[in-house]
C-alpha cells in the first residue's frame, strides 16, 4: 500500500529506518528516478513510501509525522525500557544502552 511521496530520497529513507526501527515493514519505490527527472514528470520521479502492511498505517503516520517535526513543546521525558535512564523527548534511543523508544511512548 502507497503510504507518501517523500520530498527527496534521504528523508525518504529517514523515514523507512523510522518505521522499520518500530517493527513496521516498508520499502521505499523510486529511489532511483531523479535522474529521469525532466523525461517522466516530476511528481512521478519522488520517491514513495510503500507499507508490507496496510493496518500499519495509523501508527506509520504518527511516526513519521513524529520523525518530521520532533516533539510538540512540553513534551515529558521517558524513561528507556531496558536500563532505566531518563531521556529528554527529542531522543529516540537510549544514549545508555542503545535500546530504542517504544513508539507507544510517545
Amino acid at each position: 500500500m502507497k503510504l507518501m511521496r517523500a520530498p527527496n530520497v534521504l528523508i525518504g529513507q529517514h523515514w523507512i529506518n523510522v518505521l522499520s526501527a518500530a517493527g513496521i515493514s516498508c520499502e521505499l519505490h523510486n529511489r532511483y528516478l531523479n535522474g529521469a527527472l525532466g523525461e517522466i514528470p516530476a511528481e512521478q520521479c519522488a520517491p514513495e513510501l510503500w507499507l508490507v502492511d496496510e493496518r500499519d498505517e495509523m501508527l506509520a503516520r504518527k511516526l513519521i509525522d513524529a520523525a518530521s517535526n520532533g516533539p510538540a513543546a512540553g513534551t515529558p521525558p521517558w524513561r528507556c525500557h531496558q536500563c532505566g535512564e531518563i531521556l529528554e523527548a527529542q531522543f529516540t534511543v537510549c544514549w545508555q544502552c542503545g535500546t530504542a523508544r517504544d513508539p507507544l511512548d510517545g
